[in-house]
């Protein structure tokens, strides 16, 4: 579900290189997900930290119970309901 989510958002990604001499050159952002943009030496390192970035928005929005809009055709929905108790179990040797 998140992997998906990630590659659908990353296909929409807009990449450009900055103006010569900056320090990380390389810039991209999502337009569908606000606030999800990243820099980079290179390409693969910009690529690389908007995957970070994606996934901590993502983390981000379900702490704080915002909707994480359905991005090509992938969604996330995460159950409101809390979490009752945790089961544990021995196993016999």
């Amino acid at each position: 579900m998140f992997a998906e989510y990630i590659a659908a958002a990353l296909e929409r990604a807009e990449y450009e290189i900055m103006e010569d001499g900056e320090p990380e050159p390389y810039y991209a952002h999502i337009p569908d997900l606000p606030g999800v943009w990243a820099t980079g030496k290179t390409f693969e390192d910009c690529r690389k930290e908007l995957m970070s970035v994606i996934e901590g928005w993502i983390a981000l929005r379900l702490r704080l119970g915002d909707p994480i809009p359905p991005i090509g055709g992938q969604t996330i929905k995460a159950s409101r309901e809390p979490v009752i108790g945790i089961v544990s179990c021995k196993v016999a040797s």
